[in-house]
């Protein structure tokens, strides 16, 4: 038989646990007991409780407000990684099925772009799982949350949780198939001048990402007011408007694929400038191994490595790339080459 944990009888009751957990993150026992949906006079008197077993102080209780003893200061981040152990643990015991629910987190301009219209393929493969999307820019909270896994945009360094690459970027510039025709056709980077430039401010905080200033400049071009134009938060709505014929986007190659493979837009002067960050995969490592998660995961691999737009892999591991400047350059040195032929 099975040796019993160690000191099994010396543990704590739960409830006391978790009311001096959530007490000492919210530094309130009326927060605390909102949470519990419980009363405060019920939350301190299991925090006194908790007290009187382990025969120390854990709060100093001053008048409206609770300051941590060094006794609480020091017990208190391994209760709370305990209980990210445990639910983490129910988790695991309530998801170990094939079947039930795979949610994701994802920005918003992915998951139209990229994700959503791909999802037929695995509901077809998989009919037994049905899959949540959350489209949030915001940075999903694994333990409070019911997110399974996240496809984020970034460098791939994310603390405690573990990232696989998925796909990697490059940006062009695109436009509208009825911007090739009319009085100032686009035919060579000196065309811009003539047409509005979409810019994308999307919250990516990439320094590699070329902007329109940062082309203008590569280009050599004169007399371009590369400020001017609308500016849009999401890529999606970048590229919709150019869609739309309103004039000349920098797109990102993942996002862009499909608009451009369909004609509904075109890629300008051949060359794209590759940028540092790239999609990854996201998820703490215990979720990795739950079956739907891993069959999730699979399909997006499947997916990624059909990718007609991914430009070639560059190395994954060693320091960030500086700012794009000189890659800019490059890339529309070449497309300067190509055009004064």
């Amino acid at each position: 038989m099975p040796a019993s944990p160690r000191n099994w009888r010396r543990l704590p009751p739960l409830n006391a646990l978790r009311s001096f957990e959530a007490a000492a993150r919210h530094m309130s026992f009326t927060k605390a007991a909102a949470e519990l949906k419980v009363t405060p006079a019920a939350v301190s008197h299991q925090v006194k409780l908790l007290e009187d077993i382990l025969g120390v102080t854990l709060f100093k209780r001053l008048n409206r407000a609770l300051i941590l003893t060094e006794a609480g200061q020091a017990c208190l981040p391994g209760i709370r990684d305990g209980f990210d152990r445990l639910l983490g643990a129910v988790d695991q015991l309530a998801s170990v099925g094939e079947r039930g629910n795979v949610t994701v987190s994802v920005a918003p301009s992915f998951a139209a772009k990229w994700l959503v219209p791909r999802l037929d393929r695995f509901q077809t493969a998989h009919p037994e799982i049905d899959v949540r999307v959350s489209a949030s820019m915001e940075l999903v909270n694994f333990v409070q949350g019911d997110v399974d896994l996240a496809i984020r945009y970034g460098a791939g360094r994310y603390a405690g949780l573990e990232s696989e690459l998925l796909l990697r970027d490059m940006v062009y510039p695109v436009c509208s198939p009825t911007l090739l025709r009319g009085e100032h056709p686009l035919r060579r980077p000196d065309d811009i001048r003539f047409h509005t430039l979409l810019h994308d401010d999307s919250p990516d905080v990439d320094v590699t990402c070329p902007t329109w200033p940062m082309w203008v400049k590569a280009a050599g071009l004169d007399g371009v007011d590369a400020l001017r134009g609308p500016r849009f938060n999401q890529s999606s709505l970048v590229l919709e408007a150019a869609i739309l014929g309103r004039g000349v986007a920098l797109a990102k190659s993942t996002l862009a694929e499909a608009d451009v493979a369909a004609g509904r837009l075109v890629k300008l002067f051949d060359d794209g400038v590759p940028v540092s960050f790239a999609y990854y995969v996201v998820c703490p490592p215990g979720k990795r191994t739950l079956p739907k998660v891993k069959l999730f995961c699979e399909w997006l691999r499947r997916e990624a490595a059909g990718n007609a737009a991914a430009p070639p892999a560059a190395a994954e591991d060693g320091p960030e790339r500086p700012a794009s400047a000189a890659v800019v350059s490059l890339g529309v040195a070449r497309v300067r080459r190509q055009h004064a032929r």
